[in-house]
């Protein structure tokens, strides 16, 4: 997740591959906005989460 994120921050979303985008969007971290991804407010918190364990 945190790679995706990444790739989406540096504007590379074409190199996140298909499978992983349709699973973020089932598991509602990630949403479609006007033909762009962008993090959900479920996914935003799955980062934080994600992020604070590697301290």
């Amino acid at each position: 997740m945190l790679a995706t994120v990444d790739l989406l921050r540096r504007c590379r979303a074409a190199e996140v591959p298909d499978g992983d985008i349709e699973d973020y969007v089932a598991l509602n971290w990630l949403e479609w906005n006007g033909g762009s991804l962008r993090l959900t407010e479920v996914g935003l918190n799955m980062c934080k989460q994600l992020t604070a364990g590697m301290d």
